[in-house]
């Protein structure tokens, strides 16, 4: 409850409760918690928490939790909480919400933490708020065994059970190695020194070997011009016999 409506709450009562009120010390929290698994090393462990509605005209639509050391965000889920209310994490903690409570109505709900801590108590420091925009901070811790004004929740556990011991972390995805290279992998090169399988042995697309397809090679050319020689040389005899025959 904030400072304004206690102080409202107090001028309204009898001078000897107020004796009283002062004798009995610090007022107990105003977020309980319970778990019927409040051991050390506890795993799946419920946790009941009720943040009691201090207000007479507005009603609870938010609890945010910070959470003790050794739970994570990841490591609590919701189990029970008033209609319509959502669960979210936080960066340190979770948050409980839904649409206002009536005024006065307790803020009751409960979440399941994979593992308890190894310790002796773990505090859940809260904040309850309000429709009307107020907000009660239930953070406070014992000092030098005095209760503070604004106590956060704290669940004293129990001592770990014989051969308890912490869970192991989640293991990180291992790389898989691929059990032949990709196709878009590029050829391995040629070792140094040798030619690449792609690399031609000094000659190119339009380079024969010698010869052409399409003309007369170099024999065939000496066989013509050989031919038409003795021929020549025939005919030249021929005509020289004629024209001596002609003269007897």
């Amino acid at each position: 409850m904030n400072r304004p409506r206690l102080l409202a709450r107090l001028a309204t009562l009898p001078a000897a409760v107020l004796g009283a009120l002062a004798l009995a010390g610090p007022a107990s929290a105003h977020v309980e918690v319970e778990s019927s698994h409040a051991q050390a090393l506890a795993v799946d462990a419920v946790i009941a928490f009720d943040a009691e509605g201090e207000s007479a005209t507005a009603g609870i639509d938010k609890v945010t939790v910070a959470l003790p050391a050794g739970i994570a965000p990841a490591d609590v889920t919701l189990v029970e909480a008033p209609k319509g209310w959502t669960f979210t994490p936080t960066p340190d903690g979770y948050q409980v919400a839904g649409t206002a409570l009536a005024p006065g109505k307790s803020a009751a709900y409960k979440v399941k933490v994979r593992q308890l801590p190894d310790a002796s108590s773990v505090a859940f420091k809260s904040l309850v708020t309000y429709s009307d925009g107020q907000v009660d901070r239930w953070i406070e811790l014992p000092k030098s065994g005095a209760t503070p004004a604004h106590p956060a929740p704290v669940l004293k556990l129990a001592a770990a059970s014989p051969g308890a011991t912490p869970l192991p972390a989640a293991p990180a995805p291992s790389a898989s190695v691929p059990a032949s290279p990709s196709p878009s992998a590029p050829a391995p090169s040629a070792p140094s020194g040798e030619p690449s399988p792609s690399a031609s042995a000094g000659t190119t697309p339009s380079d024969s070997s010698g010869d052409s397809s399409d003309g007369l090679s170099g024999g065939g050319i000496a066989t013509i011009v050989g031919v038409g020689v003795l021929a020549v040389a025939i005919v030249a005899v021929l005509v020289r016999r004629r024209r001596l025959g002609g003269r007897d």
